[in-house]
């Protein structure tokens, strides 16, 4: 299992928004569906106003990086939208189940 989990500061306002882009059946997870390997997503709301934590779940690191050659395009449009409803967007990692 292959994993990759980000953390987003969203703006005040936006967290209905976010949570509907970036939740499991939002526009992120409905795109990685469309790709072999992909597992599920799962979208975590913190106890601190507007903080999140995406993970993101594929089978194995080549299926992911698979996706990512074949969907940037579509990648970017979709990250363009999270860009307006959030301050700060870090990757935290890509992890490898053990």
């Amino acid at each position: 299992m292959y994993l990759v989990i980000w953390e987003y500061q969203t703006h005040p306002g936006s967290e209905p928004a976010f949570e509907q882009l970036y939740g499991p059946a939002g526009a992120w997870a409905q795109l990685f569906r469309e790709y072999r390997g992909y597992v599920g997503t799962e979208l975590l709301r913190d106890e601190r106003p507007q903080r999140y934590i995406t993970i993101d779940r594929w089978e194995s690191e080549t299926e992911y990086v698979a996706f990512l050659a074949d969907a940037a395009s579509r990648y970017a449009d979709i990250d363009a939208m999270g860009d307006a409803l959030t301050a700060e967007e870090r990757r935290i990692g890509r992890y490898t189940a053990c």
